[in-house]
């Protein structure tokens, strides 16, 4: 076989398995995991499916403010029956009936929310055919203008062009905070593998050291330079670390998963995550951070929209105690022929009126029962949001602080890893030249080990505080912007 052709073979198979180590394992910051889960995750497809429901209620709201048009009618009404017929010395006689009615209806209504009322407009038209007599006729409403009032009564119009709008715009904050939640959760689960990730490192790089000093202590054992029970110690150390390798790896593994899981990412790259070490750098003012909670947060619109649902709900009661009438009122043409054009050639006027009323005269203290339970809602609802008030205002101000502290912890727990890192070097170097025990040695590495999780844990905290800022705010201080912008 020629031998430039075997070398292009291996050279092609060590391509491949450079691409395939390549896609096996992909680098990921923090940024990089909360920008995939904002455009990918299910989370996010669920934040934008509720969002395009909430949109779609607000349109049905606001669709109860513009003209309705709808044909209506019947196609045919046929009936074909023996009817009962009373006459008039009061006998009955029972007559074959044998007949069809059929109409069409074109009606334009609107609602009016000042009043709750309705006004229309429509045009009719009708027709019935009696087969017996071999028969037809047609009449109708060539145009019929008129109005619904209730009055003395519960309009619900007029309260949900007060609250329907607050609700959309609080779904419009909730979708924002939805994806600060997302931010929040995928941190979380960052920060977990990459605990598990740093884990792994540490076990392996102590399973490697405590290799190489347990094969050293068997040859100064072996030259009679330590006893037998510190030989062990080292033995035991390292079986220990052989075990501690085998449970980080089995961590890495679940952790991994549930991320992945999370952004919704189905291949089996491995993932591979940055220590994000740069802490943002900005100011936080606590009157600042609690004025844009109260201007952007959905809660803080919830506040309005939950006393003003009480407050309408004490009007529904007090609507519905008393007199209730209904007034209603028509004009239009009307007319009949033989012929369907007939109807609509000089046709008569019509005019109708009606007033309905309803008045309790004893219900036992029914309706004032409703109206005083409304009454004692509405005041409880204001109790509960007042106290609400107070523990939003409490809990933006307690996460500046805590935001404030662990900035500062970050930077103490990553001295601590440096130092006891130097200190551990230094304690394993004196080992080998016996100048420490083994109980020494020991303690440096837990140390050691501690600070290292440690560190990987403030920072931990650190985000997932700054994302609840963000969340309780809605404003990112490090751009100074409000996030629902």
């Amino acid at each position: 076989m020629n031998r430039n052709f075997i070398v292009s073979i291996i050279i092609l198979i060590g391509l491949n398995l450079v691409s395939v180590q390549s896609n096996a394992q992909r680098t990921y910051t923090l940024e990089d995991v909360i920008q995939i889960a904002k455009t990918q995750s299910p989370a996010f497809k669920r934040a934008e499916t509720i969002k395009e429901n909430r949109y779609w209620q607000y349109r049905v709201f606001k669709s109860n403010f513009v003209p309705q048009l709808s044909l209506s009618g019947t196609l045919p009404n046929f009936n074909r029956s023996v009817t009962p017929i009373t006459q008039e010395d009061g006998s009955t006689e029972f007559r074959s009936v044998f007949n069809s009615n059929s109409d069409v209806s074109l009606n334009l209504e609107q609602q009016i929310g000042l009043t709750g009322g309705t006004v229309f407009l429509n045009s009719t038209v009708n027709r019935f055919d009696d087969f017996e007599r071999n028969d037809f006729r047609y009449g109708g409403d060539p145009l019929s203008i008129g109005f619904i009032q209730p009055l003395f009564r519960f309009n619900e119009l007029k309260w949900d062009k007060k609250i329907e709008p607050l609700r959309f715009e609080e779904s419009k904050r909730e979708f924002v905070e939805e994806f600060e939640q997302i931010s929040k959760d995928v941190s979380s689960r960052f920060f977990n593998l990459l605990s598990a990730q740093v884990s792994l490192q540490i076990a392996q790089k102590n399973l490697g050291n405590n290799d190489t000093i347990y094969k050293i202590a068997q040859g100064r054992y072996e030259l009679g330079k330590i006893p037998e029970n510190e030989l062990l110690q080292l033995e035991l150390s390292l079986m220990n670390s052989r075990q501690s390798v085998a449970q980080a790896k089995l961590d890495l593994e679940t952790r991994q998963l549930a991320l992945k899981a999370f952004l919704g990412l189905k291949n089996d790259d491995e993932l591979n995550l940055i220590v994000p070490e740069e802490i943002p750098e900005f100011n936080i003012n606590p009157d600042l951070a609690l004025q844009e909670a109260l201007r952007n947060r959905q809660e803080a619109i919830g506040f309005e929209r939950r006393l003003l649902e009480a407050d309408k709900e004490v009007d529904r009661a007090q609507g519905e105690t008393g007199l209730n009438m209904n007034l209603f009122g028509s004009f239009g043409l009307t007319n009949q022929g033989d012929q369907l054009p007939a109807i609509y050639q000089t046709p008569e006027n019509q005019q109708r009126v009606q007033l309905g009323f309803t008045i309790p005269i004893v219900d036992w203290g029914r309706q004032k029962s409703r109206v005083k339970t409304a009454q004692a809602n509405y005041q409880l609802v204001q109790y509960t949001v007042q106290q609400e008030r107070v523990n939003f205002e409490q809990e933006v101000y307690t996460q500046v602080k805590t935001l404030e502290m662990l900035r500062d912890q970050v930077a103490i727990t990553q001295k601590a890893d440096d130092i006891s890192q130097r200190r551990y070097d230094i304690s394993k170097n004196r080992y080998l030249i016996g100048k420490i025990s083994i109980t020494d040695l020991s303690i440096a590495l837990t140390e050691k080990d501690q600070a290292k999780r440690d560190y990987i844990n403030s920072l931990g905290n650190f985000w997932q505080a700054y994302f609840n800022l963000r969340q309780l705010t809605l404003y990112d201080f490090k751009e100074n912007k409000r996030l629902i912008e």
